[in-house]
């Protein structure tokens, strides 16, 4: 399995420079081999992980309950 360390700030800001959004980049980084995406805050500590799966199917299924679980905590603020 591959590491990929991120800088989390600097991804997120070219997202919304390009106007995309992380899934779709990070359907372009499935090839085949499970990956390990860890995101770093600008002092190079951990902030999060994300296990990058093999196929596209289990990133839509990995997508779907993301956006379950942050609309849930989005409710829950209100």
């Amino acid at each position: 399995m591959k590491n990929i360390q991120i800088k989390a700030s600097s991804f997120f800001e070219l997202l919304k420079m390009k106007d995309t959004s992380m899934w779709e980049i990070f359907a372009q980084m499935i090839d085949g081999e499970e990956k390990e995406i860890i995101f770093l805050d600008d002092e190079e500590k951990i902030l999060f992980n994300y296990f990058l799966p093999d196929n596209i199917e289990k990133l839509d299924e990995d997508r779907k309950q993301f956006a379950e679980e942050y609309a849930g905590k989005l409710s829950g603020l209100n």
